[in-house]
């Protein structure tokens, strides 16, 4: 059996989520760079692998597969190690309405939003943050972590009482988010959910998916 292979950039929550899964999974694999941003749009021949020209796409012994929720439940399911999905109905469904939650209304807040937007607008696109724009976002980032943080109850994790693909789908995002000077005093007033980034934030598989601007001391 081959190694799968990760296509995408490393910096992307999203390639994140999928290699969070084969690094919690203990999984060797492959990442290949792919820029769809660069001037020219994606490589030659990439939109075979993902039509749409986003990131990440995936391969593991000829079956290819893109978007990142149905990559990480492939890789819990097609390969051994510790389950990242209860198998009860009720606990399964709540990982995924969390997921749902982080890809529907807390990645583009938190990320695009607030990082890029106080973190990258003058190295990205020469111009000053858009200050409105973040404050408009922080409010949405507000409800996004009541809502977290409700779900989650008094557990160490966000769907319970083990870590499960809802964890890995939203650390990326908190990464990012939390770099900011917004990002971390909002998380530090929600005290369940600095907790749980604290913890998630210490795994081998976060040490192992470290995006560039983490390492920047």
């Amino acid at each position: 059996m081959s190694e799968p292979i990760v296509f995408g950039r490393r910096n992307s929550a999203y390639v994140r989520v999928v290699r969070l899964a084969l690094e919690e999974k203990g999984v060797p694999y492959r990442l290949t760079e792919v820029d769809v941003f660069a001037p020219g749009g994606p490589p030659t021949g990439y939109l075979e692998r993902h039509p749409f020209g986003r990131i990440p796409a995936f391969e593991h012994d000829g079956y290819r597969l893109y978007e990142s929720g149905a990559i990480s439940r492939y890789v819990d399911e097609a390969f051994p190690g510790p389950a990242l999905q209860p198998t009860d109905p009720k606990a399964r469904a709540r990982v995924n309405q969390i997921i749902s939650v982080v890809d529907s209304y807390a990645y583009r807040t938190m990320v695009w939003d607030i990082f890029v937007e106080r973190a990258r607008a003058r190295e990205r696109y020469g111009r000053e943050p858009d200050e409105a724009r973040i404050a408009a976002a922080l409010l949405k980032a507000q409800v996004c972590m009541n809502a977290l943080e409700d779900l989650m109850g008094k557990d160490p994790w966000l769907a319970g009482s083990a870590l499960t693909l809802a964890d890995l789908h939203a650390a990326p995002i908190f990464a990012y988010f939390r770099m900011t000077p917004e990002g971390a005093g909002l998380l530090a007033r929600h005290t369940g959910l600095q907790r749980w980034w604290d913890s998630i934030a210490a795994r081998p598989s976060m040490a192992a998916t470290t995006i560039m601007i983490e390492q920047k001391p």
